[in-house]
């Protein structure tokens, strides 16, 4: 996967479909030749659910939300339950980080057709937590901002698991 945050054109949709593929690339690069028991390791004794896994699967997941549920109005076929609203994280030390990875690309594959097949303007067909239908563009704007602050979690928790730092 490529990873370069300069679009091919300056118009709005290359600027923010080319930011929110940079951000998921450097999800892949965090991960770069991380160890399976890394991936799976929680080093913050307060937060348990923070392992590079469970920040991959949750990234994962927060683009099926915001795609799938909030924009098409799909039902939520999400991990999480009103008993275990973060299960999406503590269910992914259960999964090889690969296959993370790998899962999580295809289905980037698939919203970045998606994202083709729609104008930025459209309205999402569910309304979500903040009662208004956010367009398109608004929905790339956020899964640009969680990822980044994802790749953050992900770099102090990759240099807290095997040392690694600077990808």
């Amino acid at each position: 996967m490529k990873r370069t945050d300069t679009p091919p054109a300056w118009d709005e949709r290359a600027t923010l479909t080319t930011f929110l593929d940079y951000v998921r690339a450097t999800v892949h690069a965090k991960c770069e030749g991380l160890a399976e028991e890394d991936a799976r390791r929680a080093p913050l004794p307060t937060s348990p659910l923070m392992t590079m896994s469970g920040l991959v699967n949750h990234v994962r997941w927060v683009e099926y939300f915001w795609f799938q549920v909030v924009f098409l109005g799909e039902d939520d076929q999400g991990p999480w339950t009103e008993e275990d609203p973060d299960r999406e994280m503590r269910i992914a030390v259960e999964t090889p980080i690969a296959q993370l990875l790998a899962e999580y690309e295809a289905q980037c594959a698939r919203y970045r057709e998606l994202v083709t097949a729609h104008d930025l303007d459209d309205r999402a067909k569910w309304a979500g937590r903040g009662k208004d239908h956010v367009t398109l563009r608004w929905v790339l704007m956020h899964l640009i901002e969680e990822t980044a602050r994802h790749n953050g979690h992900l770099d102090m928790v990759r240099e807290m698991v095997d040392g690694v730092t600077g990808v």
